[in-house]
């Protein structure tokens, strides 16, 4: 891991995803959370203020320990509890099969390597009828942005760290063996289509 993926970007990162105005967002997309939740892609612990009082419990997982400071500033803070573990989601996990009542994903699928598998594994750990909560940016209906993602995801692979701009979100979830129940597909403000094409929702396994 290089000065700038370790020390620079994690920065950037917490910077870019943790404005305010994000804030209703986040609220949305977890407000069907509920019971024992897995939170795969945890960076900085952003999501925290914003799981509703139905979650009992969350157990937190991501490949590398960002801003531990700050994590666990934001952990004690929370108001459920929390287990952080550094885990790579692109393997198998030391979870049992179905012991989650809820899985969520925020501004993750983009990064995972392994993205297939990584759905794959969360299926597994998700409880049937259960809920696998996403809210992500992808691949573009539009197809000319879409073109353009494209054309400059290898230079958004290296300055995001892994992270893709034209993966389609709803097509790999589906692929891995949900079925979407709810799909809503919009831009950000503020924010250029290239990066701000969001897919939230929720899935159950098949």
């Amino acid at each position: 891991m290089g000065i700038y993926a370790k020390y620079i970007f994690p920065h950037l990162l917490d910077w870019a995803l943790g404005k305010p105005e994000l804030g209703k967002y986040r609220q949305r997309a977890l407000e069907p959370a509920y019971g024992k939740v897995l939170e795969i892609g945890f960076g900085t612990g952003l999501n925290l203020p914003y799981y509703p009082a139905a979650v009992q419990r969350l157990m937190a997982i991501d490949s590398e320990h960002l801003l531990q400071k700050k994590l666990a500033q934001r952990i004690k803070a929370a108001p459920l509890p929390v287990e952080f573990v550094q885990l790579d989601a692109s393997g198998s996990l030391p979870f049992a099969d179905a012991e989650f009542d809820c899985i969520v994903t925020t501004w993750t699928l983009c990064s995972i390597a392994e993205v297939l598998p990584a759905l794959a594994e969360m299926r597994r750990l998700l409880k049937p009828t259960r809920r696998y909560i996403f809210f992500e940016h992808g691949r573009s209906d539009d197809t000319t942005t879409a073109r353009w993602q494209d054309r400059l995801n290898p230079v958004q692979k290296v300055i995001g760290v892994g992270c893709h701009i034209n993966r389609p979100i709803a097509n790999l979830i589906s692929a891995a063996g949900f079925a979407i129940d709810t799909l809503d597909r919009f831009v950000l403000p503020k924010t250029p289509r290239l990066f701000g094409e969001m897919y939230r929702g929720t899935a159950r396994r098949l």
